[in-house]
């Protein structure tokens, strides 16, 4: 009844937002999915990905005919495109064939299992379309904010990112400076971020074929929560990001062409117009907040994944602010907002309590106090930056000390063995 309850809301809310995509004439992301299944898709790396988070519920010798399956479907489509002359302009060439296999799956599931089996299959198939979907999900979020918010706060931000020492700027550099080969580097890492996810949820949920269960938590529920709720606040804090806002990419619509080698001048900041593609993404940092939660994700792991975890984070936030897509103020606000759902999918988890409670509250008051002051406080942040930029480190790091510290008390601890009485000795009567 649960999953049955999740999975209604959950399909009432893309029905709905595809309503509201239709509503600015967007696609939307049931009909970008449904394209995809003929179409070249917009990323085959993350349909092979979620592909392969599926294939947890299955056997080795059902995994290698459901990938063999794929792969056969999309030589199968390339052959056909090859010989009628279509050139893949837009998206992937390949992709195809995972999205068949996972639909594949979900028809064979009810036609062919019952019982605990048949529901096993269908979670495996909803956790890699959910995958998908997600990424769909943003995709259309991210229109809709270019399209219903036309004004942006940007001036606000990079007042206040004075305090911080304009690190877009700073990192924007010495991108520069390491020329194509760290930029491409970066780059690859920014874009493949949701496969880099997929890596650590399949090693949390590698037991599931045996165990025949899911774990009660794992990084692709966090993933996907962030992904619902980011973009809300993206509705309410529109933010386009240096290097459109202060940089070339801006065009007519920009401040100025200063990024990255002038900060912007201090001033009084206000609302600015801007154009209806760029999406207003920055306030918090998604991507930040995904990188964390798959650094803490990956902190259970052996030591290679621990490792993997804590480049990605370092090389994402190379790239958000190197690239110029965030400010310094936004990736405060995106470690906050992913370790407070994280904090919040714990409790959950475990069963709600003081602790658990307290840490959500603080949590979810801090990143709301990060964006009063981005709001109405940036020009006394910027006029003070020895005072106001260490307090912004020192609330962010609150958040995750408080979290560190309320998940080490909620970690079972080992009890020690009592001693063992000594027995009698016995001896035999001779």
């Amino acid at each position: 009844m649960l999953w049955t309850a999740a999975g209604a809301v959950t399909l009432g809310f893309f029905i709905a937002l595809q309503i509201a995509a239709r509503h600015y004439e967007l696609p939307g992301p049931i009909a970008s999915q449904v394209r995809e299944v003929m179409f070249p898709p917009k990323s085959g790396f993350l349909l092979y990905g979620s592909m392969a988070l599926m294939m947890v519920v299955l056997t080795w010798r059902q995994r290698f005919i459901v990938a063999g399956v794929a792969v056969g479907i999309d030589v199968v489509i390339l052959l056909v495109r090859w010989v009628a002359g279509i050139k893949v302009t837009e998206g992937h060439p390949f992709g195809n064939g995972a999205l068949w296999a996972m639909l594949g799956c979900a028809v064979f599931a009810v036609t062919r299992r019952t019982g605990q089996e048949r529901v096993l299959l269908l979670k495996g198939v909803g956790l890699g379309l959910l995958l998908v979907a997600g990424r769909k999900t943003g995709d259309t979020w991210l229109l809709i904010t270019s399209k219903s918010r036309p004004a942006v706060l940007d001036q606000y931000v990079a007042t206040a990112d004075h305090a911080l020492g304009n690190p877009s700027w700073v990192v924007g550099r010495m991108v520069a400076a390491t020329g194509p080969i760290g930029a491409h580097l970066l780059d690859i890492v920014y874009g493949q971020l949701a496969v880099a996810a997929v890596v650590v949820a399949m090693y949390q949920l590698r037991n599931v074929a045996a165990e025949r269960r899911f774990p009660r938590h794992h990084l692709v529920r966090t993933f996907l929560v962030i992904g619902l709720l980011g973009p809300g606040i993206y509705m309410i804090f529109p933010v386009v990001g240096p290097v459109f806002a202060y940089g070339a990419d801006g065009g007519q619509w920009a401040v100025a062409d200063v990024w990255p080698h002038t900060p912007p001048h201090l001033g009084t900041p206000h609302y600015m117009p801007f154009d209806e593609i760029t999406p207003r993404n920055c306030m918090p940092s998604l991507h930040t907040a995904w990188a964390t939660a798959i650094f803490i994700h990956s902190r259970k792991g052996p030591r290679f994944l621990r490792f993997a975890g804590a480049f990605w984070l370092i090389a994402t936030l190379g790239a958000t602010l190197g690239f110029g897509y965030h400010y310094g103020a936004d990736i405060v606000a995106g470690v906050v907002f992913a370790v407070t759902i994280e904090a919040g999918l714990r409790s959950l988890e475990r069963g709600w309590d003081r602790s658990g409670f307290q840490l959500v509250a603080y949590g979810a008051a801090v990143f709301a106090a990060l964006l009063v002051s981005y709001r109405y406080l940036p020009v006394e942040m910027a006029q003070h930056p020895w005072v106001f930029g260490p307090l912004l480190i020192l609330a962010m790091t609150s958040v995750v000390n408080g979290y560190v510290r309320t998940i080490k008390l909620w970690e079972p601890k080992a009890v020690p063995a009592l001693p063992s009485e000594p027995q009698p000795e016995l001896r035999t009567v001779q």
